[in-house]
């Protein structure tokens, strides 16, 4: 059985993101924060990480270079809802295998932990959980443009076409995961 550990401070997310891959065969192990997440490398010792890149108090791309010394070989993937190239960049030069958008399906998640050459059947990807709710689909792309614009709100409106008090609305309203 293949292990993975997940340092993601989403709970929900987290608990998608276990449900989706136990039922790919992986024994998941959930962490919050930087300091569990190097406790539980050192004890479970896993085949798999997937880090998320912003942590509550923290970067996730800090954890890369002590988690990578600690295990040399395991696949480490990190996820970010905040996506760029530079960060990209840097977490693949600091040790990470691969490096994904949030929000991810199944099978590009799959793709990036699993060797090349190993797939899994399409027909076993697509008996998952009901897709992700289109609120909180939306959610992220306007975290994600709104970062690519370095936070500010004016252009990022323009860019989506849209009100700036509109863009501002919807982004205090962080949909749950379902």
């Amino acid at each position: 059985m293949k292990r993975i550990l997940i340092v993601e401070d989403d709970h929900a997310l987290a608990s998608v993101l276990c449900r989706r891959l136990g039922k790919h065969g992986f024994d998941c192990t959930h962490v919050d924060n930087p300091s569990d997440a190097l406790l539980q490398a050192r004890r479970i010792l896993p085949s798999h990480i997937l880090l998320d890149m912003k942590l509550e108090l923290s970067n996730g791309l800090s954890l890369i270079s002590p988690l990578r010394q600690l295990l040399p070989r395991v696949t480490m993937v990190l996820l970010t809802g905040y996506a760029s190239i530079a960060t990209a960049v840097e977490a693949i030069r600091a040790g990470a295998d691969n490096y994904l958008a949030k929000p991810v399906d199944t099978q590009t998640l799959l793709a990036a932990l699993l060797p090349a050459g190993q797939t899994v059947a399409e027909a076993e990807v697509f008996d998952e959980v009901a897709p992700m709710n289109p609120r909180r689909l939306e959610w992220e792309h306007l975290q994600q443009v709104l970062q690519a614009n370095q936070g500010n709100v004016s252009a990022t409106a323009r860019q989506l076409g849209m009100h700036r008090r509109t863009l501002q609305r919807k982004l205090l309203k962080k949909p749950v995961l379902e």
